[in-house]
């Protein structure tokens, strides 16, 4: 019988920016020693500023999807990240161990910021998403 990997869901609302980078910059640290999910309680569409400061790293993002946290089995997840900061977090009903990790929503439907802006935005969101996965432990 093989071994469960653990397991760790990263989560914000839309998982379209936050969570979704954080999946894939998981995946990047860890590699196939853990199982790494993302969701979100009103999933929409993988951001595409989130596809491009990502593949600024070599990392693809375009063949993600939104997911909702009600797709993701809970004994699959040992610890849930929620990235939220301004907004409501979504609920995980698992028995995993969680972190809060409060990281500004890059996304905004401000009409006036420009590409270069909205791409500032969401390299601040990717780089403290990175930082965090380096300095802090996930106890997986």
């Amino acid at each position: 019988m093989t071994q469960r990997k653990p397991g760790v869901l990263f989560l914000c609302v839309a998982n379209s920016a936050r969570s979704q980078m954080a999946e894939a910059l998981a995946r990047q640290l860890l590699g196939e020693r853990v199982n790494v999910q993302s969701a979100g309680s009103m999933p929409s569409r993988v951001n595409p500023y989130a596809i491009d400061v990502l593949a600024e790293l070599g990392v693809d993002l375009a063949t993600h999807t939104s997911k909702s946290v009600q797709s993701i089995a809970p004994q699959t997840v040992d610890v849930v990240v929620t990235l939220c900061a301004e907004e409501v977090c979504p609920v995980f009903l698992g028995q995993a161990r969680r972190l809060h990790w409060p990281i500004a929503d890059p996304a905004s439907d401000d009409p006036t910021l420009t590409r270069e802006q909205m791409l500032a935005r969401f390299r601040t969101a990717r780089d403290q998403i990175a930082e965090l996965l380096r300095t802090v432990p996930l106890g997986l």
